[in-house]
């Protein structure tokens, strides 16, 4: 079940930069390895839906529905968009600027887990991702995705962790350059406009 293949797998998964790698960046150059970690943590506890969505089969209802999929994508597009706005604008949440305060984790954490929560590919994902590793006896499938799910989630973790403390140590090279952290504002807040427009032309 934990095999060296799917842990390979999952890490390849959580390694490639998607919405939360780039959140938790942002958050680490903004805010420092404190806001990062917060947004690591909201972001993986944003999987747990998805997750269990693919364990108990909703994620094939999702997939069949073509109103509840558009539903979630086109809330997830807006938010995106609103994240994107947030960090382009002047002291905006996401702003990469070293005068502004901290925020507290709840608000970061729960940014992170939304920014996930709204993406309904991820169950289909989950529902594609954990069946072939699963050993084939019916009576233990659900426990079997819940560790499976549990792994990837501690993998994402850590990954996001890595991510968020490498950022924050960056910060301190960027904090003396005005310019630099203008640019890193604009870059982050066009990365949350594409991804947006990614998912806006996702299909169930």
């Amino acid at each position: 079940m934990i095999t060296l293949q799917f842990l390979l797998t999952a890490l390849v998964v959580v390694i490639a930069p998607g919405t939360g790698v780039i959140y938790t960046l942002a958050l680490g150059l903004g805010q420092g390895r404190r806001a990062a970690l917060w947004a690591a943590l909201g972001c993986t506890f944003g999987i747990v839906p998805h997750l269990a969505a693919a364990t108990l089969g909703l994620a094939a209802i999702l997939h069949t529905s073509a109103v509840l999929f558009t539903v979630m994508k086109w809330a997830g597009v807006a938010y995106l968009l609103y994240i994107a706005w947030q960090t382009l604008k002047d002291g905006g949440a996401l702003s990469v600027d070293a005068t502004r305060s901290a925020q507290s984790g709840w608000q970061i954490a729960r940014r992170g887990a939304l920014i996930n929560i709204l993406n309904p590919k991820l169950s289909i994902f989950f529902l594609a991702l954990l069946p072939p590793f699963l050993s084939g006896t019916a009576a233990t499938a659900t426990i079997e995705m819940a560790l499976l799910g549990a792994v990837f989630m501690a993998m994402t973790f850590a990954v996001f962790i890595l991510y968020g403390t490498f950022a924050a140590a960056a910060r301190h090279w960027l904090l003396g350059s005005e310019r630099a952290m203008k640019w890193l504002s604009r870059s982050f807040a066009t990365i949350f406009a594409a991804l947006a427009g990614r998912l806006a032309l996702e299909r169930a």
